[in-house]
């Protein structure tokens, strides 16, 4: 007779849920636990007042719920104590604390992260704005800043605009006397674009003065010196490539000039100064180039 060993079992596993929770709260969290059952009788007692007919008690039962639950909240664990704010460079700070307006120890749950986005978007220099509530106390503030890239001739005015040709209210064009000056009613909003390639010749760059936009077609700069460069409406960076070349083997912008024309693709033409006739030049190789108004 042959024995057989029984296979005994294995009793089944049980889901590790001890691994999950943890058995023992700690008191902040029982105290959040007992402000979800208050908040919970509270809603209870507004239910009832609605459905028994009596409407008009909910909105003063309402202020005093909030107001409970809140104060219970804040009690609890769930109060502002750290506003963290990143991205900050133009912005007041003062302008910036105004508008998120969180005292520490105040309920961080009575704190409207999407109105804060909303007010802070209408500050100057504010592009876009994240705020976010991270429990149970801290507020974080990330601000996207304009760029300041040149400044915009209008009217005898100027006015400083960003990247995205937007003007950016209440800024002094003094502090920014640096950024390539534009001109023309279109002029903003293809400023980027001249800006990228005036910035391939840093050395040139540094001899714009101002940049004025021709027809809404092209751009013609006028240099240090009082020369005016008028660049194509096509390939206006090959044409400018041209100059920087011709400036770096020959010194051509230093010359006796009143204009240098580059609409031409297979010529150069100058205008003397001193009542001197028009002169023509051989085209250089191109050169990326910068412009840099003062």
């Amino acid at each position: 007779m042959i024995l057989r060993r029984s296979r005994q079992k294995k009793p089944a596993r049980r889901f590790g849920w001890r691994r999950l929770v943890t058995l023992r709260p700690s008191a902040r969290a029982a105290k959040i636990s007992l402000a979800i059952v208050l908040l919970a009788g509270a809603g209870g007692g507004l239910a009832w007042a609605w459905t028994h007919g009596a409407p008009e008690m909910v909105a003063d039962m309402r202020v005093d719920f909030e107001r409970a639950v809140l104060s219970a909240s804040a009690r609890a664990g769930l109060a502002v104590n750290e506003v963290r704010i990143d991205g900050r460079v133009e912005s007041e700070m003062r302008d910036v604390r105004a508008v998120i307006d969180a005292r520490k120890g105040s309920p961080i749950l009575a704190f409207d992260p999407y109105a804060a986005k909303a007010e802070l978007e209408k500050l100057p220099w504010v592009r876009t704005a994240t705020v976010e509530r991270r429990l149970p106390g801290t507020i974080v503030v990330q601000l996207d800043e304009r760029i300041p890239l040149a400044l915009w001739q209008r009217h005898g005015r100027f006015t400083v605009i960003d990247s995205e040709g937007k003007e950016i209210p209440g800024t002094d064009p003094a502090r920014f006397a640096n950024r390539p000056v534009v001109v023309g009613d279109d002029a903003p909003e293809h400023a980027a674009s001249l800006v990228a390639l005036l910035e391939t010749e840093p050395a040139l760059m540094k001899r714009i003065t101002a940049a004025v936009r021709v027809g809404a077609r092209r751009w013609n700069l006028r240099l240090d010196n009082g020369i005016d460069v008028n660049l194509p409406e096509a390939n206006a960076g090959a044409a400018y490539e041209r100059l920087a070349q011709l400036e770096r083997e020959n010194g051509l912008i230093d010359r006796n000039l009143v204009a240098v024309d580059l609409r031409l693709p297979d010529r150069l033409i100058l205008r003397m100064g001193r009542d001197q006739q028009p002169a023509q030049s051989q085209p250089a190789p191109a050169k990326r180039v910068t412009n840099k108004p003062t």
